[in-house]
């Protein structure tokens, strides 16, 4: 039986090693356009939206609070894996090996009991199967459209994508929401519109 004092010495570790979250940058701008966001300030603000918008899931029962936890530590893979912009296909080979390997070593740090439910947990969220995460998926492909939008598409003009691109990846948010989908559309319709995406 592992002693509390172990216990805990290993709950740190896990949170000094996932502090490195916030060195790691991803494609999206905040929506002020001042420089690229990092992984954790993603995660938090996925989590509030999912507890914001809770009541467009499609499955109105689901677990929220099983969903927030996926989408805080859905991307703690990135830690060793890095972040890959969502339309880049050439450059996403070979990366699901590479997060479970990350997966392997990062939440093995953990007690095993909660490295055995935070595992889960990611492992949930990767396959999509469950109302929740097919919810948390919608959060996490929904923000950064809305940051696209809000910054007049500055990373979807940065690298050139089309709005064919962002309806294919994003099309699972319905999965998740039917409504906000609809609204993912039009906002599509209205960047192609205003010039902030490629037709």
């Amino acid at each position: 039986m592992v002693s509390a004092e172990t216990r805990l010495q290993e709950q740190i570790a896990f949170i000094v090693e996932i502090d490195r979250l916030k060195s790691i940058y991803r494609q999206s701008f905040l929506m002020d356009v001042s420089r690229k966001e990092d992984d954790a300030e993603h995660s938090w603000h996925i989590a509030t939206m999912a507890v914001l918008l809770g009541e467009y899931a499609n499955d109105r029962d689901l677990d929220l609070f099983r969903a927030v936890k996926m989408l805080l530590i859905h991307d703690i893979v990135e830690i060793d894996a890095g972040d890959v912009l969502a339309y880049d296909k050439e450059f996403d080979m070979g990366l699901d090996a590479r997060e479970r390997i990350a997966a392997d070593r990062l939440f093995s740090i953990l007690p095993p009991d909660q490295s055995s439910e935070l595992r889960g947990l990611w492992e949930e969220f990767e396959v999509r199967k469950t109302p929740e995460a097919k919810f948390a998926m919608a959060m996490d492909r929904l923000q950064p459209v809305l940051q696209n939008y809000y910054t007049q598409g500055k990373s979807w003009k940065e690298h050139g994508i089309t709005a064919g691109q962002v309806l294919r990846v994003n099309a699972r948010i319905k999965e998740g929401s039917e409504e906000l989908w609809e609204f993912v559309q039009e906002i599509i319709r209205d960047s192609v519109e205003k010039g902030y995406l490629l037709p």
